[in-house]
């Protein structure tokens, strides 16, 4: 990524305490809960492993072929759930846009003239403009919809009113900062809270990750 290494340590150390703690999230909660720690985990490790500074650590070739591999067969899985809509549909764009990535930053994708970067990509990184900039676009409205959620009162229940089972709230559907079944997992505490910024940290990540590219 472009810019100093501090840049790419603290990405690296965002994603991966993001990670962390979607791990401890799916040690609770119900099954689907639990799945979509587990995914959110996987992605904020994958994450943070392809942020890490190419000065300290510079991976093999084959490492992003990995990198697609793995991300692509989470996308497979994602696949089914996501015509659900909800937050699995973030699922599947989160993980091929890790594949897109790992593809644009492979040596070679984009020639030998590329710009040196902070992450892993410091072998040319290149990409479709149209493609990048939808996905940016995406990423911002992810961005905006997580954060509001975070604002005092923004996910307040009247009282009195209803709340479905399983945990949904008012609001449902696909799409940037909309909220399924299984968005709501307390996770460590109860606290949905810590879940949504986890989300919106990682969001955040995504979204200077594919402005390398």
């Amino acid at each position: 990524m472009h810019g100093g290494a501090q840049a790419g340590w603290l990405l690296m150390a965002l994603c991966a305490v993001s990670g962390a703690y979607c791990l401890l999230r799916a040690r609770t909660g119900t099954p689907q809960e639990r799945r979509t720690a587990r995914s959110e985990a996987f992605m904020g490790f994958g994450m943070a492993a392809m942020a890490v500074p190419a000065a300290a650590l510079s991976p093999p070739d084959w490492a992003w072929a990995a990198y697609a591999a793995l991300f692509g067969a989470a996308a497979l899985r994602a696949l089914r759930p996501a015509l659900r809509g909800g937050h699995h549909l973030h699922h599947l764009v989160g993980s091929l846009a890790m594949v897109y990535m790992a593809v644009a930053m492979a040596p070679g994708a984009a020639g030998s003239g590329g710009s040196q970067h902070t992450g892993h990509g410091a072998a040319g990184a290149g990409g479709i403009p149209l493609l990048t900039g939808a996905l940016l676009v995406y990423y911002v409205f992810y961005v905006l919809g997580s954060a509001g959620r975070l604002l005092p009162g923004a996910a307040a229940v009247p009282t009195g009113a209803a709340v479905p089972t399983g945990g949904a709230g008012p609001a449902s559907g696909a799409g940037p900062g909309k909220r399924g079944a299984g968005d709501f997992g307390g996770g460590v505490g109860g606290r949905p809270e810590m879940a949504t910024a986890c989300r919106l940290t990682m969001g955040i990540g995504m979204f200077a990750m594919l402005l390398t590219l």
